[in-house]
């Protein structure tokens, strides 16, 4: 095992350097970037991340960037400025080296995990990270938790039950649950609990209250609770359906298998059979999935349940970037979530090894 973890790990380096390659290129060429975010605030007709994703502009008419002018290769909102102005702005964004230099001067930053520092936020990325962190992690690790607490022993129960009302009647609300995206629950929660139209029962924004710092440890743990209890209902109301059905099914696979009806056939409890021999097998694929769901839940999952609940996390850093061209977060959280990932999926190996010592992934071939 410690052969295929290291060979894993020598994959990581190869593999993260193709993920920067694709993903650098691919944005460069993209239309827009930052030296057009700055000649759009020089002349007044920048748009913020908020008005961009409401669809409501500032004033004024918005710079096409990204083209560039075919008269003399000048960014299109740049007519009428003084060249020396747009070199400066290039020279100050890193723009005055050809773009594989960039590439290659970033890479080797990245090798001492120095991600630079944002151009419109006047932080380093790193802090900035940091600082997102926090409520991302509370996000999916709670949700991911909850959603496992609730779809096994959910799922279990649906198994042992197949075809009846219990499970057809669960099948159909799961279904409908499934339709409908988690943001639009989050909606819902907060017409119903927070202040919307009728109860204010929970607060709409932060992940604490202001006066967090001066309240005592339990006061504090149940003021966070309480910030968190809508946002983390709302994408767990969303989310757990997937897991559920996956845990019938597996359930549903070895229930008919032949060492359940031989351990039926010894005289075992039924109790006994279902956690005792076939939980370990059926739960392999769940159980081992986890870290993939909690990066998943982590970074993709929760951008409009922070912008909903005004919290900032690092799903809304990451697209407020995205929008501003903002490339040190761009490719710095890219590089970090990248790295992550590809760590979490060589646990999630280890996991199958746990959930059934018999997997040897060096016996394969």
């Amino acid at each position: 095992m410690l052969a295929y973890i290291l060979r894993r790990l020598m994959l990581v380096v190869p593999t993260l350097f193709g993920i920067m390659v694709v993903n650098f290129f691919i944005i460069q060429a993209a239309p827009g970037g930052p030296v057009e975010q700055m000649l759009a605030q020089i002349q007044g007709t920048a748009i913020s991340a908020t008005e961009r994703f409401s669809g409501s502009s500032s004033g004024g008419e918005t710079v096409n960037r990204g083209s560039s002018d075919s008269s003399g290769g000048a960014y299109r909102g740049a007519r009428g400025m003084p060249r020396e102005l747009i070199e400066r702005i290039e020279k100050m964004y890193g723009f005055d080296k050809p773009m594989h230099e960039r590439f290659f001067l970033m890479m080797g930053n990245y090798l001492t995990f120095d991600f630079g520092e944002s151009f419109f936020r006047n932080k380093r990325v790193v802090d900035l990270v940091i600082e997102k962190m926090p409520v991302s992690i509370s996000l999916g690790l709670w949700t991911t938790l909850l959603i496992y607490l609730v779809s096994i022993p959910l799922g279990i129960a649906k198994a042992v039950r197949d075809g009846s009302r219990f499970d057809v009647s669960t099948s159909t609300a799961l279904i409908v649950l499934n339709a409908i995206p988690g943001f639009l629950f989050a909606l819902l929660l907060v017409v119903l609990f927070a202040g919307g139209s009728y109860f204010k029962w929970f607060p709409l924004r932060g992940l604490v209250s202001d006066d967090w710092s001066t309240l005592g440890l339990v006061d504090k743990v149940l003021d966070y609770f309480w910030h968190m209890a809508l946002p983390i209902g709302a994408m767990v109301i969303g989310g757990f359906a997937t897991l559920t059905f996956l845990t019938k099914n597996s359930f549903l696979e070895e229930i008919h298998k032949q060492y359940v009806l031989t351990a039926r056939a010894k005289g075992l409890v039924e109790r006994r059979v279902l956690y005792g021999h076939v939980f370990r097998n059926a739960m392999l694929i769940v159980i081992a999935g986890f870290p993939a769901a909690f990066i998943g839940v982590l970074f993709t999952g929760s951008l409009l349940i922070e912008v909903i609940f005004s919290l900032d996390g690092i799903g809304l850093l990451g697209f407020e970037a995205a929008l501003n061209r903002d490339y040190p977060i761009m490719f710095g959280t890219l590089f970090f979530f990248g790295l992550i990932g590809l760590v979490m999926g060589i646990l999630g190996d280890l996991m199958y090894t746990l959930v059934d010592p018999r997997i040897d992934f060096e016996a394969r071939g």
